[in-house]
């Protein structure tokens, strides 16, 4: 859209749009250089998508690892985000995260964030997913933005377009639906684009991947791809939509009542998986994001995460994927002395589950699973345990669409790059609409991560 005779009704030097992490970390970096921001926020609060997830974010080579004794390395964290998206990630976007990620870690404590645990999550070859309370995670950056006094926040400020003068021309500002009304916003410097995915919007899923359509929902209000379409308007390449999944893990129950936390990886402490048939079908250290698309061909798109009382032994008090005993108190999660009894609880073939929890326990006694070559909790790290305590319990799993992954092609300094290769000269990109970071999987924390580092990449770049 041209801005050749637009009579401007506010500006600023940095224009974000979302007021999810990204975008809270992006206004909070721009602001540090002496810009000043406006923040665009569709809804009417902060928060996004990143409110809503487990509160995990990968770092290595912290004082929280080496206090816990676990030895990690960046080469080690490399790895590991190469081999979860089978190497179809951008590397030199993985290289960006990797420099950036210990300076990042001490700037949110610097900030005030306080990362409860150290847990190990899916993708990880140690435990680095530094655990904490998404709610207040949110809420401190967006005061941290405000203190700035540099970041004016606009709630109910939905940007439809970006301006420019022409093609090839920078990117100016964007026409915004604040409150209703219609308005045109100008950026001195740079428009960050940090609005999240399009997990929402089923023509856009339906388009790239209507074979998720079996998963559940549950991400934030307003990811309904509009950051994406602005910037495909202006001939922004895209990566990754081919690998669009959902995370495994979440009830099928997920969004029908009030209640957060959803989605519980007791898999990734030594359960297994079953499907309706009481069968064992995959390899449960795989990335959740494998997992997701696992559950997807059994019947009813349905699985069950069986474990005994040793596996609710390692619930966790402060990271949501690891609440086991809140599952239980809120009724998710079936419980039964034993086996027998599990198996009537939800409906599965008694005999078929402990014939299938007896073989499971055989390989793990003999160090080698013969049917799907599973071989530690998570990645190959952390010891087998058998099953053969009761209580009994199973929570019953889908896939769901938290976020879509995938997004408009970006570079290492987050510059939004159209589709012959070549910068749209104003426009940055950061957060989920981001595409490359991940490849074909996932590495839990790498989300919330690439949130943070990507965030003040982008920010900072865009007010300088």
């Amino acid at each position: 859209m041209s801005i050749k005779s637009i009579v401007y009704d506010d500006s600023a030097d940095v224009l974000v749009i979302g007021g999810g992490l990204a975008g809270l970390c992006a206004a909070i970096e721009a602001a540090n250089t002496g810009a000043q921001v406006t923040l665009l926020e569709k809804r009417g609060e902060c928060g996004g998508s990143s409110v809503l997830s487990g509160g995990l974010l990968a770092f290595a080579g912290t004082d929280l690892q080496q206090a816990a004794g676990i030895r990690d390395s960046d080469a080690q964290l490399y790895d590991d985000l190469r081999r979860a998206g089978q190497e179809q990630n951008d590397a030199a976007l993985v290289r960006t995260y990797v420099a950036h990620q210990r300076a990042a870690y001490d700037w949110l404590k610097k900030l005030g964030v306080v990362f409860t645990s150290v847990e190990l999550a899916a993708g990880h070859s140690v435990p680095r997913a530094h655990s904490l309370r998404s709610q207040d995670f949110l809420a401190l950056m967006e005061q941290r933005a405000r203190d700035t006094g540099r970041v004016k926040i606009v709630f109910d400020a939905a940007a439809e377009r970006l301006l420019r003068a022409g093609d090839g021309a920078r990117v100016e500002g964007v026409v915004a639906q604040i409150g209703g009304k219609a308005a045109n916003l100008h950026a001195r410097r740079g428009v960050v684009l940090a609005a999240g995915g399009f997990a929402r919007n089923a023509e856009m899923v339906n388009l790239f991947a209507p074979h998720q359509a079996k998963c559940v929902v549950y991400c934030g209000e307003g990811c309904d791809g509009d950051g994406v379409r602005m910037a495909w308007a202006l001939g922004a390449g895209l990566r990754d939509v081919v690998h669009i999944k959902g995370t495994f893990g979440f009830h099928p129950d997920t969004g029908k009542t009030p209640g957060r936390d959803w989605s519980k990886h007791s898999v990734y402490r030594g359960a297994i998986l079953v499907n309706k048939r009481a069968q064992r079908y995959v390899d449960e250290s795989k990335s959740y994001k494998l997992l997701g698309d696992a559950v997807l061909q059994q019947p009813d798109a349905l699985a069950y995460q069986i474990f005994d009382q040793g596996v609710m032994d390692t619930s966790s008090d402060t990271a949501p994927l690891f609440k086991f005993k809140e599952a239980l108190a809120l009724g998710r999660l079936w419980s039964a002395p034993t086996l027998d009894a599990l198996a009537q609880c939800t409906g599965l073939d008694a005999a078929t589950l402990t014939a299938t929890v007896a073989r499971y326990n055989g390989f793990v006694r003999a160090g080698h699973d013969d049917d799907f070559g599973r071989t530690g909790l998570s990645s190959g790290y952390g010891k087998l345990v058998e099953l053969t305590r009761g209580p009994w319990y199973a929570y019953p799993s889908t896939s769901g669409l938290i976020a879509t992954y995938c997004g408009v092609t970006v570079d290492a300094e987050t510059r939004v790059i159209d589709v012959f290769g070549h910068p749209i000269a104003g426009l940055f990109a950061a957060g989920e609409m981001a595409g490359g970071f991940h490849g074909v999987a996932y590495m839990t924390g790498s989300s919330l991560g690439k949130c943070v580092i990507f965030g003040r990449v982008a920010g900072r770049n865009a007010a300088t």
